[in-house]
């Protein structure tokens, strides 16, 4: 009876969550439930699990809307209608195409039209009319008699309740962007839109049994199948033509990679044949040909990539050249990656530049057929502040009041006050889907039909994404390719063409050995001097390094684990720190813990520790380590079989006579790792492209600051890479027409900041001063620029005040003056090149002053950051001071300090109260870190980017020194500085 039920993945409309959904319908009695979300279905197997679970027959279809229309029911009566359902609706939102009012589909597909749609004698087999409780008095004047198998109970299930109503219409309202008194009636749905029990239904329709026995008889004939055995394997079975070929070849490659990584080594080959017989087992040998094949073909294309995740435990992996990272050397253990009790197949996360990785993607699109092949979809929520600000905005509340609300957790309102009304029903849409998105690497390649598993959407990147997520791929089967992209490797590769292009010399960047055995290398990670090196540049990374004292390979995999916040927040951080140099001294909660954490000091570092305790020592099987294991990579969802490992754990414990107190804290610091945690091979991995990036800021500073600025990414904002690119001993300029590319360029040590940093110069402009410099050489004049290029004059004003025009050697005053005077002349003249250049005429200007730091202010407020030093510019005398070098002179004394803010880090004290840590630049160039504490805070807030001097205290731990702030004065410009302005 219930053919039309929709969750909160109809987005902005419905209000169920899924399991609600079933967990309702099985509370009353309901023996079967369709799924109809609005245009998709991106939980339709979750929801076939549910139903699964509590005895409920599953059917699957879609409600299909043409923008706020109902237009019909598509109702799949097994696994080739859903298939249909799914490319029907794929097809039209590809294309942000309109749904047909009548749709084609054969008869394993019901279309169920609204009551007045279409008369019963113009229907196909399959076409039926679905009347809703609310329109029996309608049917009088319905020829129901004449065609009873036309017609069927349609109860829409959109709601709960009346306060999941009162939801809906605020999610109406935030979908349409407009009031809530605004809403028309043809916004939301009806106030009945929920369940009825099968015996108010059957009352409803007493007069109509014809109507309740078809009703009966559509949904006996649905749910055929409904994808046969959900937990089989669906992604693409083989990448030959058999499945022996495949065996074949794996071995062949593997092998033959051996040879390259491993000469003659027999022990090496036994733990080829042993992982190559589990591959085989478990019919994993086309998942691996795949990623290999998709590396081939990035090198064959010159593209620079880092396979890591878990996959670099697999010695295939490596002889591939999936991975460069040694499994051998690192004594990783390859069930980390695959075994039998795993409880999903295995996944490599293949990283490539943002600029090569739509390429990878498009690749892995023509080989494997866009019939097999999505990107995976992922689901944005709401989260308390958005929903916050949407219902504030919905319910005409002003936006000064809403960011008081947003920012003001513990506030108090009147009970019938709007903001009580807010935050009641921003706590409703807590985690409600609020639409599509997509997952940040993830690829489905299918075996049959993508299709028969999902509708797809397309998004702005441009290649076609499934609906569901990656949990609902699991639960049918499907388990993802991560295609990612990574801004370091965009460094790396831009790094080794610059160094070609500016110093002739060819780079090697797969010598990892020797990178990690070169002294210079050592000494730059000992010091922290990581800024734009990929994964170690953070101040919280630079300061553990320092910490550790970091200079070899293997403490530096172990800092990319203990840097991750599960460690970090539980103090195994700290604890790990202090073992590290007090080896002597570790003290381990047990003698197993001992057996077990040796090589990490009592600490459990990385997931494979975790497994090891809970298998160990916590008597758990493979199979329930495995979940932990996921439940750790954030990549489990489901809390009750975590409940149950969790007292099973407990209970075993108890078995083996651990005290108490000593397996409370083993678990707690298990869970501590939750969703945070590397696997060994993972951190190995970072640690890899790390040493890399610290080769080439090594011993190419200039071309690697070059390539980082290129990229725009990392941790820090643009204007600190250009700070270290001046402190590597770079000659900086400004934008020049003359000598600047699109992005900026090295020669020499000469380098020219790129017109892309413009932030107000037009993508035309920008491209006509390329192109034109190129086709006729460099400009000779500021009239010949303009000729040339026809640069309006706002945008040429900008260029003059930026400096870009001073290869004439005219100040930008009597630029600015001859511009204009200029400009004036050509307003009557046509908008062309001209064919004989006229002399310009020839005039006397008087002296125009040329004010100190005027660059500064100019390059602040057209590039957004100063080229130029502007210490000097800030208000205050700069006595007294103390320098970051001085630091270390005064432990424990109270000292004052100026400093310009570079990024700040939120984060709890043990009372749940806000600190803050600050990054700076002093006067002299030198990185400073702050701590600032709850009192501090409350008194002295950061107020954004700008210069701040603060008075505090010199803190040392491990050996690197910080401030602990009292007081902090954000200062600004001199004020004569502000009227150059």
């Amino acid at each position: 009876m219930y053919v039309n039920c929709k969750t909160w993945f109809s987005y902005r409309y419905g209000t169920y969550e899924t399991k609600a959904l079933i967990a309702q319908a099985k509370a009353m009695g309901i023996g079967s439930l369709a799924l109809t979300n609005i245009n998709g279905n991106p939980d339709a197997w979750d929801f076939v699990h549910y139903c699964r679970e509590a005895g409920i027959k599953p059917i699957l279809g879609c409600e299909i809307h043409n923008d706020k229309r109902f237009c019909y029911l598509l109702i799949a009566r097994n696994d080739q209608g859903l298939m249909q359902i799914n490319r029907f609706v794929s097809r039209y939102k590809m294309a942000d195409q309109l749904f047909p009012a009548r749709p084609v589909f054969d008869e394993d597909v019901f279309i169920i039209y609204a009551l007045g749609t279409l008369q019963p004698r113009e229907l196909q087999d399959n076409e039926l009319i679905g009347v809703r409780p609310s329109e029996v008095n309608k049917l009088f004047s319905v020829p129901v008699k004449d065609h009873p198998e036309k017609f069927i109970i349609r109860q829409p299930v959109t709601f709960q309740d009346k306060k999941n109503f009162n939801l809906h219409r605020l999610l109406r309202a935030i979908d349409g962007n407009t009031l809530l008194s605004k809403l028309s009636p043809e916004d939301v749905a009806s106030p009945d839109e929920m369940f009825m029990t099968e015996e108010e239904l059957m009352e409803k329709f007493s007069q109509y049994p014809p109507i309740i026995s078809r009703t009966r008889e559509v949904i006996d004939a649905c749910g055929t199948a409904m994808v046969i055995d959900p937990k089989s394997d669906k992604n693409k079975q083989t990448y030959t033509d058999s499945l022996e070929e495949d065996r074949l070849l794996l071995e062949h490659l593997a092998l033959t990679g051996m040879k390259e990584r491993y000469p003659d080594d027999p022990v090496i080959e036994a733990r080829v044949q042993k992982e190559l017989k589990v591959v085989n087992d478990l019919r994993f040998n086309s998942y691996f040909l795949i990623v290999w094949d998709v590396v081939n073909f990035a090198r064959d294309r010159g593209f620079y990539y880092v396979g890591r995740g878990s996959g670099a435990n697999s010695i295939i992996a490596y002889n591939l050249k999936i991975t460069d990272v040694d499994p051998i050397k690192l004594d990783l253990y390859f069930e980390r990656f695959l075994n039998k009790f795993r409880t999903s197949p295995p996944d490599f996360d293949m990283d490539f530049s943002h600029k090569d990785r739509n390429e990878i993607i498009r690749y892995i699109f023509n080989k494997y057929g866009e019939n097999h092949v999505a990107l995976l979809g992922m689901h944005g929520t709401f989260q308390r502040r958005a929903a916050i600000r949407e219902l504030g905005k919905v319910l005409g509340l002003p936006k000064e009041e809403i960011d008081i609300l947003v920012k003001n957790k513990n506030a108090t309102f009147k009970e019938d006050s709007i903001q009580k009304v807010i935050l009641k029903y921003a706590r409703l849409m807590q985690d409600f889907p609020n639409h599509l998105s997509i997952h940040a690497g993830g690829m489905l390649i299918s075996e049959e039909p993508i299709h028969q598993y999902t509708a797809l959407e397309m998004p702005p990147k441009g290649f076609a994404t499934s609906q569901v997520d990656m949990f609902g791929a699991e639960r049918v089967g499907l388990i993802k390719l991560d295609i990612l992209s990574q801004r370091g490797l965009g460094h790396i590769k831009d790094t080794i063409q610059l160094v070609k292009q500016n110093k002739g010399i060819d780079i090697d960047i797969t010598r990892v050995d020797d990178f990690m055995k070169d002294p210079l290398v050592a000494d730059r990670i000992r010091r922290a001097d990581t800024i734009g090196c990929f994964y170690i540049e953070s101040p919280a990374m630079r300061q553990l390094l320092m910490k550790l004292e970091c200079d070899d390979y293997l403490t530096l995999v172990a800092a990319s684990s203990i840097i991750r916040p599960g460690v970090a927040q539980s103090g195994m951080m700290k604890a790990y720190i202090y073992n590290y140099h007090n080896q002597d001294k570790v003290q381990y909660l047990h003698p197993k813990m001992e057996e077990l954490l040796k090589e990490t000091f009592g600490i459990m570092v990385y997931q494979e520790d975790v497994i090891k305790i809970a298998h160990h020592f916590g008597g758990l099987d493979m199979a329930e380590a495995d979940i932990l294991r996921r439940a750790m990579s954030g990549k489990y969802r489901g809390n009750e079989e975590m409940i149950r490992i969790e007292g099973k754990f407990f209970s075993n414990c108890k078995q083996k006579g651990y005290p108490p107190h000593i397996s409370r804290e083993v678990w707690r610091q298990i869970a501590s790792f939750s969703g945070y945690s590397f696997s060994k091979a993972h951190s190995a991995s970072f640690a890899v492209e790390s040493y890399q990036s610290l080769y080439l800021k090594t011993y190419f500073p200039m071309e690697f600051m070059v390539g980082v600025i290129n990229n725009f990414g990392g941790f820090y904002r643009t204007p600190f890479y250009f700070h270290e690119l001046k402190r590597a001993g770079a000659r900086l300029h400004a934008p020049c027409v003359n000598q600047s590319d699109t992005y900026t360029n090295i020669k020499g040590t000469d380098v020219y900041v790129g017109l892309v940093h413009i932030e107000r110069l037009t993508a035309g402009l920008l491209e006509a001063i390329i192109t034109e410099r190129q086709r006729n050489g460099p400009y000779l004049s500021m009239e010949d620029f303009m000729e040339r290029t026809q640069p309006g004059m706002e945008q040429l004003n900008i260029l003059i005040r930026i400096g870009a025009l001073r290869f004439t050697g005219i100040s930008k005053q009597e630029l600015l003056w001859r511009a204009n005077f200029f400009q004036k002349q050509q307003e009557d003249q046509p908008v062309t090149v001209a064919l004989f250049h006229e002399p310009v005429a020839d005039f006397q200007l008087p002296a125009l002053s040329s004010r100190p730091l005027q660059d500064a202010f100019d390059e602040i407020e057209i590039l957004g950051f100063a080229l130029t030093d502007t210490f000097p510019m800030v208000d205050d005398d700069q006595q007294g001071l103390t320098y970051v070098k001085d630091l270390s002179n005064k432990l424990g004394q109270t000292v004052k300090i100026l400093g310009q803010l570079v990024a700040i880090k939120e984060s709890n004290t043990i009372k749940r109260e806000i600190m803050n840590f600050g990054t700076f630049l002093d006067p002299h160039g030198d990185w400073l870190d702050t701590v600032h504490w709850p009192e501090s805070l409350k008194r002295y807030t950061f107020q954004g980017d700008g210069f701040y001097r603060m008075t505090g205290k010199v803190v040392e731990e491990f050996g690197v020194y910080a401030v602990e702030v009292w007081e902090m004065h954000k200062i600004g410009f001199k004020l004569e500085m502000l009227q150059w302005m």
